[in-house]
This record gives structure tokens, C-alpha cells and sequence, in this order.
């Protein structure tokens, strides 16, 4: 019976987790879906402490086990709590690191369980042919995980600055050495069993470890949020090996929804940034190369500027603003304060949208979530495809510190490292209104020619103040 009670309990928690992912299609549902997918994991774990048995044997050790997810619980919540807005890409790198970490102590385990079960005072190794898938999956979720999570740590550190850009001449082929001879050693260890497997086993886990960090390591920064996204594919195909090796349905099911679900986000953002993945992973977008430079050191001409009482009035006397936001406005956490920009055209009866691009941010949905903080209606959130098609009616576009994903080079110069990636046409507003830092070029490194058109107006600060005021001006007008 209690067999039949656990297995109900996997059954909920796989219904739970297709649920929870199905309403995270839909930003008005996706906190619920998050919710929905949490209590089917919830469900699953009390019942495989309480009820799973082997051999008529339970499982035990509560005590570290329920120490273990207090530790855990209590981490992840303060993690959770105290994260800024613009730490939150690194923060979720970090996580779907552990889970490939831990998939790769799965693997460690179940491998020292299986391939060792020497007899007394010999060394030879027991190797039972009947168990050669059984190693084939402990080995394929020792690479995925370890390699997810060396490339995380390296994602989590190039996103809050800690680590940089690093490539030389050959290291593509060299990476591409490195994998061939970790699947060469794979085969050779299942295939054979040699008297060196536990040595080899672990060869394999430093060369994935090494693989993971040079993977990630030349990456630009402005092609992170797909990094970020196959990481996260990984750490699901790693899970699921686990879900084999212990014929768990419901770890299986949520570690193949979960690899399915970040391939298919890579896919997409691939898509909108009209790339391959090949030349995501190859091309090394955004890391300065010689390609960039060139391109941002073309001449531009003049830009002009405007200041905060004159683009209070524009914007006061506009009927349709569109409002685009980009990672300068979660690092000046003004989120807030661009949410009672909108309420205060609007109580003037001023239409007013955002447009959000696919990889605005640094990770996927990263200005979703940054409005959605601020209690920003969700039907106000338009993606690229629709905005583009209202720009050409609305009378101010206002900017703020996005920049690759409205630079027209996208469309116009084939030099350019960006040039046929999708972008938010602007350009095809009556005027657009461009809050910035500075004139620094973004993540890939080019200038951006929509700042020197005559329609565009720069407005220099930091978001959140430039904000602040406008809302002042506005209420003075």
C-alpha cells in the first residue's frame, strides 16, 4: 500500500510540475505556476523520506536529512530575499550550478556503489555486464553535471564582474580536444571496466570540470542570457540520469522537462537574436573582439540633448508612449519610480506601454520579472513583434539604458557584429527619448546609431533620479 501511496504522490507531483510549467507561459499566472510546482516537490520529497523503501528497508538518517533541507531552506529563502534586482541573472546561475553539482555527486556516488563491489581482500572489480547502461547513465550525468556546473560558476562570475572575457588563439579546437578525449575515456571506461576505472572516473569528472570552465570562459557578456539558458538544459538532462539510476518517475520527469524546456528557450533566443547557437558558442558576441572595435569606432556625427522639463512636456503632451527598458534600469533600481511615471501620463490621459525585447537583461525574462516587482499590469508588457508594429503611431519612444536591442545597425550595417538580429524599431517613432549614464557603448561594444538620428534626444543620469524628476515636472505641468 504504501508503495501505491508513494507512487500516487510522483504521479501528483509530475501533474504538478507540466502545470506549473504550462502557467509560467503566462506572466499573470507564472507566480501561481511557481507555487503549483513547488508543493508537487514538496509532495514528492515528504513522501520519498517517508515512504520509499529498499529491500523492506526505509531510508533513516532523518535527522541529517531534514538538517540538511533546513540548511538548505533557510539559504535559498535569505538568498532569495536579499538579492537585488540586478543580481538576480547571477543568482540563478548559481542555483542551476548546484543542481549540476549536485547530479555530478549522483553520479560519484551511485558509481562507487556500483562499480566496487570488490571481494575481500582482492582488488579485482566486479563488474556485472547486465550493469553496463547503469554506468552509461552514471557517466553521462557526471559530464552534464559537472560541466553545468563549471560553466555556471563561470556564467555567475562573468555577470557581477568578478571574472572576464578570457580567450586565445586555438581555443575552440582545444575545447573541441578536450570533449573527444573525455568521450574517448567515457567509452573506454563502460565499455571495458578496466582495473583503473575508479581513476579514470574521476579523470573524466577534473576534464569535464576544466571543459565547463573553458566553454563558458570566452563568451561574451551580451550572449550570457543564452549561456545561461543551455546551462540550464544541462543541469535537466543531468537530473534526469539521475532519475534513471534510481527509477524515480518523478525526477526523471521533472529533470526532462526542465532540459526541454531551457533547449527549446536557447532555441528562441537564438532565434530572436537571428544567430545560430554554433555562432553564440563560437562567435564570442560581445567579448570585444577585433570586429566590435571596428564597428565602434565608427563616425557618427553629432547627438543632441534635451533636458528633464522639456521631455516631461513631450511626454505630458503625447498621446501613445512606449516605454523600453533595459539593464540600466534594474541597475538604478527604478522600477518603482518608472512604474509612477506611467501612472502619472496616464491620470493625463496619456496611452502608455512598455516593449520588452527577447534578450533585454541578462537573463530570459529578466525585465519581465523587474516590472512585474513593481506591480506593472501585465497586459502593458508587449513583446518585440507587437511593438514593432506600433511604433510607427506612437509619438515618444523613451528609452532607458537599453542599447544593443534598438541600435538600427541591427538592419542597416552588415559590418556590424549585431547586423540581422532582431531589434525594437524605435527609430519608427515620432521621437525617441534615450535616458543614459553616459555615451559608453553596450555589451557589444559598437556605438549605437540611434543616439545621432534627429529624432533622438539624450537625456544623461542615472535612471532612477532622471525619473524622479520628470515625475515632478510632469505633476507641475
Amino acid at each position: 500500500m504504501e508503495l501505491n501511496i508513494l507512487t500516487l504522490c510522483y504521479i501528483i507531483a509530475s501533474v504538478t510540475f507540466i502545470i506549473g510549467l504550462k502557467m509560467l507561459s503566462n506572466p499573470a499566472k507564472a507566480r501561481t505556476g511557481n507555487l503549483v510546482a513547488a508543493a508537487g516537490m514538496t509532495i514528492a520529497i515528504i513522501g520519498t523520506i517517508f515512504l520509499y523503501e529498499e529491500e523492506g528497508q526505509k531510508l533513516g538518517n532523518y535527522g541529517w536529512i531534514f538538517g540538511g533541507i533546513a540548511i538548505g531552506a533557510i539559504v535559498g529563502t535569505l538568498a532569495a530575499k536579499k538579492v537585488k534586482m540586478t543580481a538576480m541573472p547571477e543568482m540563478v546561475s548559481m542555483f542551476n550550478g548546484m543542481g549540476g553539482a549536485c547530479a555530478a555527486l549522483i553520479s560519484i556516488v551511485e558509481f562507487n556503489h556500483l562499480a566496487f563491489p570488490v571481494i575481500p581482500g582482492s582488488t579485482e572489480i566486479v563488474y556485472p555486464g547486465a550493469a553496463v547502461g547503469h554506468v552509461l547513465i552514471i557517466v553521462l550525468g557526471l559530464i552534464i553535471g559537472s560541466v553545468s556546473f563549471a560553466g555556471s560558476m563561470i556564467a555567475w562570475g562573468k555577470l557581477n564582474g568578478k571574472v572576464k572575457d578570457f580567450s586565445f588563439k586555438g581555443q575552440h579546437l582545444f575545447n573541441i580536444l578536450l570533449l573527444l578525449i573525455i568521450l574517448a575515456l567515457s567509452v573506454y571506461l563502460v565499455g571495458w571496466m578496466p582495473p583503473q576505472a575508479k581513476l579514470i572516473f574521476f579523470i573524466i569528472l577534473a576534464l569535464a570540470l576544466l571543459y565547463g570552465v573553458f566553454f563558458v570562459m570566452p563568451i561574451g557578456g551580451a550572449d550570457m542570457p543564452v549561456v545561461i539558458s543551455l546551462l540550464n538544459s544541462f543541469t535537466g538532462v543531468a537530473a534526469a540520469c539521475g532519475g534513471f539510476l534510481y527509477d524515480n518517475k518523478v525526477m526523471l520527469t521533472g529533470g526532462i522537462l526542465v532540459g526541454a524546456a531551457g533547449t527549446l528557450l536557447t532555441i528562441l533566443m537564438c532565434k530572436a537574436m537571428n544567430r545560430s547557437l554554433t555562432n553564440v558558442l563560437i562567435g564570442s558576441f560581445g567579448g570585444g573582439g577585433t570586429t566590435a572595435a571596428a564597428a565602434g569606432k565608427k563616425e557618427q556625427g553629432n547627438f543632441k540633448e534635451i533636458s528633464v522639463s522639456d521631455s516631461a512636456v513631450l511626454l505630458s503632451y503625447a498621446n501613445r508612449v512606449y516605454i523600453v527598458p533595459g539593464y540600466g534600469l534594474a541597475v538604478a533600481q527604478a522600477q518603482h519610480v518608472c512604474h509612477d511615471l506611467e501612472k502619472m501620463l496616464e491620470s493625463k490621459g496619456v496611452e502608455v506601454k512598455y516593449a520588452i525585447h527577447p534578450v533585454a537583461g541578462r537573463m530570459p525574462g529578466h525585465m519581465n520579472v523587474l516590472l512585474a516587482e513593481a506591480d506593472v499590469p501585465y497586459e502593458k508588457l508587449l513583446e518585440m513583434e507587437q511593438a514593432n508594429e506600433e511604433f510607427p503611431s506612437t509619438d515618444v519612444v523613451l528609452v532607458l539604458g537599453a542599447n544593443d536591442v534598438v541600435n538600427p545597425a541591427a538592419k542597416t550595417d552588415p559590418a556590424s557584429p549585431i547586423y540581422g538580429m532582431p531589434i525594437l524599431d524605435v527609430e519608427l517613432a515620432k521621437h525617441v527619448i534615450v535616458n543614459k549614464r553616459s555615451m559608453k557603448p553596450g555589451y557589444a561594444g559598437i556605438e549605437n546609431e540611434l543616439f545621432f538620428q534627429k529624432k533622438t534626444s539624450m537625456l544623461f543620469g542615472d535612471a532612477k533620479k532622471v525619473l524622479q524628476d520628470r515625475v515632478g515636472e510632469i505633476k507641475n505641468l
